[in-house]
């Protein structure tokens, strides 16, 4: 994105000189960390695709493919190998991401169940921290029993932003401010003592979410599970915006627990 400065120069008995330069503007970053593949579309596809709409610029982080717990589908077919399920899922998040506007997909490719991360995996998530300086950033419950690499990947995520904030790491970088931390939604909500405090309207790009999450071949069980979600959600947006005293009619709706305090000027 290019702003535009004008200058104009008057010279007496002369027309008027317009000089014109375009310069790069700063636009906003956000930052989706997903211990799966498939992760980053289900729980937050939607408000991907609502502020790519909006001009941000989105890095999805893929921590691994979900290649060996979360795709039984690929897994019974004949002939499957480990190599072979990574590849159908590595261009199924792919495809997801263009539909949605990811702006960069990176997979780091750390194997699941459960992930492995080492020193070198928590570096390289602090490196696109600082790249990407987002203005908030997404990941899983700090809680998850049925899918302990949910929680792994946001302790990661948290590491790696208070790194990331670090005067003393990699000294002479740009160090991080302080971007709010939204936790997804999890697949059981009430074992993983998540509560919502953010309640997202997608319906305005559910098309593209719906589309995104077709993508997911390999988990083709979960695609009416999520849609009911979001249906959930949007009810429940609707009920919070005003309800019969004038609500906001959503359809679709992500909610989101934020970890960090709100700075404001004014309550509302």
């Amino acid at each position: 994105m290019y702003g535009v400065a004008v200058h104009s120069i008057f010279r007496r008995g002369f027309p008027a000189i317009l000089m014109i330069w375009s310069f790069p503007m700063s636009k906003k970053t956000a930052l989706i960390v997903s211990a799966h593949a498939a992760d980053f579309v289900w729980r937050a596809g939607g408000a991907i695709a609502a502020h790519a709409e909006k001009g941000y610029d989105i890095t999805v982080v893929c921590l691994s493919f979900g290649e060996r717990g979360e795709s039984a589908k690929l897994w019974k077919q004949q002939g499957m190998t480990l190599e072979r399920v990574k590849e159908a899922r590595k261009d199924e998040a792919r495809a997801a991401a263009e539909v949605l506007g990811v702006s960069e997909l990176i997979c780091f490719d750390l194997g699941d169940y459960p992930l492995q991360i080492d020193e070198k995996a928590m570096n390289r998530l602090v490196d696109v921290f600082r790249k990407v300086q987002p203005a908030f950033v997404v990941s899983h419950s700090l809680e998850d029993p049925y899918n302990t690499d949910h929680p792994a990947a946001t302790r990661m995520t948290l590491d790696a932003r208070m790194i990331a904030q670090a005067w003393g790491h990699k000294p002479g970088e740009k160090i991080l401010g302080a971007p709010q931390v939204y936790l997804f939604e999890p697949h059981q909500t009430e074992q993983c003592h998540w509560k919502p405090d953010i309640i997202l309207d997608i319906t305005d790009v559910w098309g593209k979410k719906q589309a995104a999450i077709e993508c997911m071949q390999g988990q083709e069980h979960l695609w009416a599970y999520y849609t009911n979600v979001a249906e959930n959600r949007g009810n429940q947006f609707r009920r919070n915006s005003g309800g019969q005293a004038g609500g906001r009619p959503a359809r679709y709706a992500e909610a989101f627990q934020s970890i960090f305090p709100k700075t404001v000027d004014e309550l509302s």
